[in-house]
Formats: structure tokens, sequence, C-alpha cells
């Protein structure tokens, strides 16, 4: 295993963490009479799986169901000096009502501190106000920090870029989880931002979220070659030294196995990454035209100032990789979650777009006379029956 400074925590902190929202019994809480013993079984394998290979960022959030209270009765057992644990809350309006969430984690993981405290979903500028007006969220954190139950807090978001980079410059926070990886590098300039301010930055989810790369369309595996996309995903985050730490959400313990084979190509990045870049490239460019490729994103509105609250940004950018990738059934499972996500994937699906004049709100698009017919196009390739985050279903 190969360790990177967190930002200014200082924490040695394993190029892959173990998260925590794979192998646990269930999204919702569940007495623990309830929790098959082979599950318990599972994940006790998987995390101790974790530790053989040098992996002892072990990471939770109390959304996740059952996982706090399935790792404290593992994480008790192992020696807490070599552990690094982290779980999530996310914020409220009320104070109490998060103090009280965040008691519950602390509980559940059965441990007398935790290294690091995620505000969980900062995704909004109001959930961000939460967390850091005078007696909110952070205030209560604080005080477990002076009792040394807590170490370092940052925060966790799905939020669009410029609102990640407000709660950075905030400084009140010690290191960010984002998303970020081949398929989607928009918020670089997040990172960009954390970088500057001695943050540890953690990447979310880069296996499903970056592309369903565990099972990926043979287009994208042919591109990737000699590397599985996995394997290029994660050289491809780890090549850039502001990223600290990849979450593998491991579900059983042979799941870290191919992310492993990353570990000896991480001082040959520059040599190994440069033939795949271009052919993926040079295909998406053949398949949607240079022009296109290299400013489709310009100009395009938001959610809120789009008619129907029409993602459009997320479905042209689903379209594309569709397209030149063949990334059919992943653009499926997240065009249709639009509508559902919320502030964690928010915006609506171009279901009705035939019915809205666009014109005003893509008077800054290179693109405007096109996008409408690509956002009809794309609800026909990619509609399907409307789908709920994990946490919901």
């Amino acid at each position: 295993m190969q360790y990177r400074k967190f930002g200014r925590t200082q924490l040695q902190m394993p190029v892959f963490s173990c998260g925590g929202m794979r192998y646990q019994h269930s999204w919702k809480d569940v007495s623990p009479m309830l929790i098959p013993t082979q599950n318990q079984r599972n994940l006790d394998a998987t995390i101790r799986r974790a530790l053989e290979l040098g992996i002892h960022h072990i990471e939770t959030a109390r959304g996740y169901g059952t996982s706090e209270i399935q790792l404290g009765k593992v994480l008790p057992k192992l020696p807490r000096e070599k552990l690094i644990v982290q779980t999530k809350v996310g914020p409220k309006a009320d104070p109490k009502e998060f103090r009280k969430n965040l008691d519950k984690s602390l509980n559940n993981l059965n441990l007398d501190y935790i290294d690091l405290l995620g505000i969980h979903g900062i995704n909004t500028l109001e959930r961000l106000k939460d967390s850091i007006r005078p007696g909110g969220c952070l205030d209560e954190v604080k005080k477990l920090q002076k009792q040394g139950r807590i170490r370092f807090v940052g925060f966790s978001t799905h939020g669009p870029t410029d609102a990640i980079v407000k709660a950075i410059e905030t400084d009140r926070f010690d290191y960010v989880n984002l998303h970020w990886y081949y398929i989607n590098q928009f918020n670089w300039p997040a990172i960009e931002a954390a970088t500057r301010h001695n943050m540890g930055v953690f990447i979310i989810s880069p296996s499903d979220k970056g592309g369903k790369l565990y099972d990926p369309p043979p287009k994208l595996v042919e591109l990737c070659q000699p590397l599985s996309p996995m394997v290029f995903n994660d050289l491809f985050c780890l090549s850039h030294p502001q990223v600290h730490t990849l979450s593998l959400g491991a579900a059983r313990p042979s799941d870290f196995d191919e992310h492993l084979k990353v570990l000896p190509l991480l001082d040959r990045a520059d040599e190994v990454l440069p033939p795949i870049l271009e052919r993926l490239e040079r295909e998406a460019m053949k398949i949607l035209g240079t022009d296109w490729v290299k400013t489709w994103h310009l100009g395009l509105p938001t959610p809120e100032k789009t008619p129907d609250g029409i993602n459009i940004r997320t479905i042209l950018w689903l379209r594309n990789l569709t397209l030149a990738y063949d990334m059919l059934e992943y653009a499926k499972s997240r065009y249709n979650l639009l509508g559902n996500g919320g502030h964690w994937f928010p915006g609506n699906r171009s279901t009705s777009v035939g019915s809205f004049d666009l014109t005003d709100c893509l008077a800054n698009s290179p693109h405007a006379d096109r996008i409408p017919t690509y956002l009809a196009e794309t609800h026909q390739l990619l509609g399907g029956t409307s789908q709920k985050r994990q946490s919901q279903q």
C-alpha cells in the first residue's frame, strides 16, 4: 500500500479507503438481532482483508443503515492506534437534532473517539449555512473535539462545483469528500481550492459513480487496454498528487483485488496513461465531433434556471458517454434518477422538453440550436423506469 499526507490533518492516508456502504445488511436501521450472522461475518472478513492490505481508513455514515452498528462489533477488537475511522452525519437546521444523530453514530461505532467526522451532504448553500452558522452543527462538533471524541472535521458533497468551492473557502473544514474521476472532471476547481487550503481530498465512489466500472461495456474495455477501466480510472485519479485517497465500496474481501493492480503503476503514470487518454479523446471526437467535445458544456444553465428544472448539463454529459463509449447502462441508471435525487442529484429528465422554449436559458451556449433536439433524443435513448437513490430504497 502507498500513503499520502491527508492535508492539514497530517494523517498518513492509504491511497485506497474502505468505504462502508456496500457490505451492510440494510439501508435502514434494524435491530442487531435481525442482522444475519453470515452478513456480519462477511463484513468482518472484508475489514480484516482491508487491514491486511494496509487499508486502515474505514469510512461509513449515519445514512448507511446498519453499517455503523455492524462496524461497532468489529472495530473495538482491532488495534485502535492502527485505524483511521470516519463517519458522516447530515447537517440539520436544528443543531440538537444533528447532535442526537451524531451521538448515535459515535455510540454505534463503539469507540472512544473517531478520527474524521464528515458533515454529510453539503450540497447546497443552505446546508452549508446550517453547518457553519454560530450555534450550528460545527459548533456541536467542536464540543466533541474538545472532549477528544472527534479529531478532525470535513464535509462530503454531491453539490455543484461553485457551492463546493464556497464551502472550502470558509476554511472551516480539514478535508472534503467529493466526486471526481475520468468521466466527470467538473470538480477539479474544487480540488484546486482544497489544495490551497491544505485540506485532505477523498474521492467518492470512483468505480460506481465513476462509470459502473466493475461491469464495463466492451468498447470501454478495449479503449482502456492494457488496463481494465477500473485500474485506468484509479491511475488517472491517483496520478494527481492533489488527490489523497479513493473510496472502494467493497462488498466482499475480494473486491479489493482489481484495485491493487494500480499500485505498481503509480510511478509509471506518465508512461502508461497518455496512450489511453489519447485513445479515449480521439474516439469521443470521432463520434461526437471535435468542436462539441471541447465546447458542449459552455454557457449551460443550472436546473434552477431551466424550464421544468431540466438538468441540461447532466443529460448532455450522459449522452456523450453513451454515444462515445457505449456506457448505456450507466447512463440509464443516472438519467432515471433525475427527478428523485433531491439535492443529491438535482434537476429533472427531459421528458417533455418539446413543450418548452429553451431559447432564453440557452442564450449563452454555442450549441443552442441543437441542444433541444439532443435532449429529446437522449430521453428516447435513456428514458425508462424512474429510479431512487440506494438510501431511499
